[in-house]
């Protein structure tokens, strides 16, 4: 794959759905992974800009084929059954290139709590609703944010990872705000030699 959208915790926000499924057809990826609460806004949540999970339902289903979906914790069988696309795996591990990518919604393994994993890899996940690229001693955290319900002052976001490249854009324009180039390899490739010598040592 040479592109790829990631979005999370759209909330049952059709005005933001919309616009994200204005930047899906203007990006043209070839597959988009979904972190997790799509429908229901949450009990902690105040509804979303024109609240209709329904219209939501009419929005996505069109894309069935391009969706690869981890559950979020507001996500439920109900929204299974309405929904012509799996949104119920609790994880899924992944390639992007070179780079293993553990996906998930975040409220079970997360930054804090990470799965296994190798070092150098690639953790993406949603539920805080605050977009983050950070590194972690073996392992790279990755937070698109929320396309309806952002947190700390932070964008209405999406991310796109085009030929190695992660951005982060805004969800309203598309416009890019942040983004981590391919160095990232360098990074990786660092991290796992010093996990190899301190196995040595």
């Amino acid at each position: 794959m040479d592109k790829i959208l990631i979005a999370s915790d759209i909330h049952g926000s059709a005005y933001y759905c919309e616009r994200l499924c204005e930047r899906i057809a203007e990006e043209k990826p070839e597959r988009i992974i979904l972190l997790g609460d799509i429908l229901y806004h949450g009990p902690r949540n105040d509804l979303p800009r024109d609240y209709d999970p329904k219209k939501i339902i009419d929005m996505l289903n069109p894309l069935k084929d391009y969706f690869l979906c981890v559950r979020g914790n507001c996500d439920t069988e109900v929204d299974q059954m309405v929904l012509d696309f799996p949104i119920m795996a609790e994880y899924a591990v992944f390639l992007l290139g070179d780079e293993t990518v553990y996906a998930t919604h975040g409220h079970h393994a997360g930054e804090a709590a990470p799965p296994p994993h190798r070092p150098g890899d690639i953790l993406l996940c949603g539920h805080t609703h605050i977009p983050a690229c950070t590194w972690h001693e073996d392992f790279l955290y990755m937070n698109p944010g929320s396309t309806s319900i952002p947190k700390n002052e932070s964008r209405h976001s999406y991310m796109v990872w085009e030929k190695g490249d992660f951005y982060w854009k805004d969800v309203t324009d598309g416009s890019t705000y942040h983004k981590r180039q391919k160095n990232i390899r360098t990074l990786r490739e660092r991290i796992k030699a010093e996990a190899a010598n301190a196995a040595k040592q």
